[in-house]
């Protein structure tokens, strides 16, 4: 297993070359921002509600309480309450502990949570999302349980815990997924196609097909 995901990280990189995703750069209440708000609406209306809360300068956790978002509120007041609204004192948690947090604020689930202490607290989790179990179930890679736990476990024992390693990973399954290995897959050029037998199950059947 290890030496397959290995594989499939490099194969993915050669295929597709760096993402680029979340740089350590960026301010991490944006990213945190932006982790709460894609859970309900397309990464191009993220960015558009990102830029008009900073032109309305409410890119802040006092700021989101004062002019309340909905789906921003429950962190805003945690952060505030808990934390004095301080990000670095909040990430200074220890990860199981940081984690337990963010799932007891309303609306982040394990995966936000996950997004969260990744791209923002620059911890070194595996996000585990719908394309990742999408492609790794085509390949043959799925944990016995489908289980948000089993699923982190199987990058987790295989792969060192490496923040940069674990963003570029994510951003890559996440664009392999929206290129090739989508819901209906395309599996024609897929960069997988020698090593996923989903793939090769299709095309057999397509070319079989095709004969008659």
């Amino acid at each position: 297993m290890k030496a397959r995901l290995v594989e499939l990280y490099r194969t993915l990189f050669e295929a597709y070359g760096p993402q680029g995703w979340w740089p350590g750069d960026q301010d991490p209440f944006v990213v945190v921002v932006g982790a709460i708000l894609t859970q309900t609406t397309a990464w191009a209306n993220v960015e558009r509600a990102l830029a008009n809360l900073r032109e309305a300068d409410l890119l802040s956790p006092a700021a989101i309480l004062a002019a309340p978002e909905e789906e921003l509120e429950a962190f805003a007041e945690t952060l505030c309450d808990r934390f004095d609204g301080r990000l670095e004192r909040l990430f200074a948690l220890p990860v199981a502990e940081l984690r337990g947090v963010l799932l007891a604020v309303h609306g982040i689930g394990p995966e936000t949570a996950d997004d969260i202490i990744l791209y923002a607290a620059r911890r070194p989790v595996f996000v585990i999302d719908a394309y990742t179990r999408r492609i790794l179930s085509r390949l043959g890679l799925r944990p016995a349980r489908d289980d948000y736990a089993e699923w982190q476990a199987l990058f987790r024992e295989a792969l060192a815990p490496d923040v940069a390693l674990f963003n570029e990973y994510h951003a890559l399954l996440v664009r392999h997924a929206k290129a090739a290995c989508r819901k209906a897959p395309l599996c024609g050029g897929c960069p997988l196609r020698a090593s996923c037998p989903t793939g090769d199950a299709r095309l057999q059947a397509g070319q079989a097909g095709q004969a008659r």
